[in-house]
């Protein structure tokens, strides 16, 4: 994926879904009974995907700052900032997980073996579709100029890159443009000033 959505609106609301995908996953599977079974699943599952979504948000933010400062994405990085996430979620999840208010009995490697690379092979297919979809959701750049003549019919749209050029022509301005391949013009009651001004540059 060499392309990334900035948009930390959009990146927060796959933050949401990812942290209903874990209180899910926490809650029905209970992949974390080590032997203590008084545990409140709905308190922990809560907690874990309370730190999901705080986790994603710190990776949501980190990257837009790197977007902003190289303005460009690669598979790379993309590549750095699923394992960035993974990551952090292990260490602020075991480190929850071992204070007082659960004293899990797990060590960190077991920890990470047992429970974390589960979360690990069903976070991460649902985070690259996720952030893929979020790339359909840049907004495209308007580029199609519509020009208007001082009469009420006079109206052409063109897209920007398929101007040529607008001429004067006394009383009208004479608009070329290329449509299918093929170079075509219009007359529109209007001056150059005013075209000019109307289109901003």
């Amino acid at each position: 994926m060499n392309k990334l959505n900035p948009s930390i609106k959009h990146h927060l609301i796959i933050g949401v879904l990812l942290s209903l995908w874990i209180f899910a996953f926490a809650f029905f599977i209970k992949p974390f009974d080590d032997g203590i079974l008084n545990f409140d699943w709905t308190h922990i599952s809560i907690s874990f995907s309370l730190i999901a979504f705080l986790c994603y948000s710190v990776v949501t933010i980190l990257q837009k700052t790197i977007y902003q400062k190289i303005m460009k994405w690669s598979i790379g990085l993309e590549i750095i900032t699923l394992l960035f996430f993974h990551l952090l979620y292990l260490v602020v999840t075991y480190i929850y997980y071992k204070s007082p208010i659960y004293n899990g009995l797990y060590t960190f490697f077991e920890f990470f073996s047992i429970i974390a690379l589960k979360s690990v092979f069903i976070l991460t297919p649902i985070l690259i579709l996720a952030r893929k979809y979020t790339i359909k959701l840049i907004p495209v750049k308007e580029d199609v100029l519509t020009i208007y003549g001082d009469n009420k019919l006079d109206i052409l749209k063109v897209n920007k890159s398929d101007l040529i050029c607008i001429t004067n022509s006394q009383n009208y301005v004479e608009i070329f443009f290329i449509q299918n391949g093929q170079l075509n013009s219009k007359l529109i009651r209007s001056s150059l000033k005013k075209i000019q001004k109307d289109l901003g540059f």
